[in-house]
């Protein structure tokens, strides 16, 4: 006959073990939840021009802003998404409206629009990029840059039905 020791550890051990099996004593892969929805981050609509066109290149460019659009759930990539993008540059300030610009994502959900230099406003280098064609529920990102010597800066979108 086995002798159960029970100690702190053998517990904690237990424990895990049902909390990971949930009741059903079923363990679920980590995707079949599918995959959540991208938050609008506070600060993000600052300055945003509803309608800003579809433009190949802001201002001169020399700066790449980048990222993907796909679908919350599944995470299928979505073609032909409107992103629009603004930011402090070189060239202007976030609220003119020479500085704002939209782009489509391509068959794989990417996207990739050429703008000015990203500069510090209120000591942070940081870009706009809204979501708002309508299709799926809108959402504004901020995203900070690490740095203003960097040329490039990447959000990602996956967007849930509106």
């Amino acid at each position: 006959m086995a002798t159960v020791v029970l100690n702190r550890r053998n517990l904690l051990v237990a424990g895990g073990s049902v909390l990971a099996a949930g009741a059903s004593g079923l363990v679920l892969p980590a995707g079949a939840q599918g995959l959540a929805p991208t938050a609008s981050m506070s600060g993000g609509a600052n300055n945003y021009i509803k309608g800003a066109p579809v433009v190949e290149r802001i201002g001169k460019g020399g700066f790449w802003m980048s990222g993907t659009v796909r679908r919350a759930g599944d995470g299928a990539p979505l073609a032909g998404q409107r992103i629009q993008i603004w930011a402090h540059t070189t060239e202007g300030r976030e609220e003119d409206e020479r500085s704002h610009g939209a782009t489509l994502t391509d068959k794989n959900g990417a996207f990739r629009l050429e703008m000015p230099q990203i500069i510090p406003i209120f000591g942070q280098p940081h870009g706009h990029l809204a979501y708002d064609s309508g299709q799926f529920k809108t959402v504004f990102l901020r995203p900070v840059m690490r740095s203003a010597k960097v040329n490039s800066l990447e959000a990602h979108f996956v967007l849930q039905p509106a």
